[in-house]
């Protein structure tokens, strides 16, 4: 695997573990509520702001890899749109990327 290639799989591990372990440490103390978490996320105009700009770049990342795959028939890397949505874009992105730079066979 290239050097390249580990970075972007470290980044993905990173993007999926970081922001967890902060949704588990706010969960412990507001309670396991998704409406609170959306409430969390529209506190101020830059929380809200935040979450805007992470929703249009997760969309644009859709878009991105619904269309590489129609054209490089690159079946894995569909893996990167639950990942973005369930995870985060911080997973979602890095992965794709790693998924994408993989050899052609």
């Amino acid at each position: 695997m290239s050097p390249l290639r580990m970075i972007y799989l470290a980044l993905a591990v990173w993007g999926a573990l970081h922001p967890a372990f902060w949704h588990i440490k706010w969960f412990m103390a507001e309670g396991v509520s998704l409406s609170g978490l959306l409430v969390g996320w529209h506190a101020s105009a830059a929380s809200t702001a935040l979450a805007w700009d992470l929703a249009i770049a997760a969309i644009a990342l859709t878009v991105w890899v619904l269309a590489e795959v129609s054209v490089r028939r690159n079946w894995a890397a569909l893996w990167a749109i639950p990942a973005t949505f369930l995870i985060g874009l911080s997973c979602g992105l890095p992965l794709y990327l790693f998924l994408r730079t993989r050899p052609v066979d």
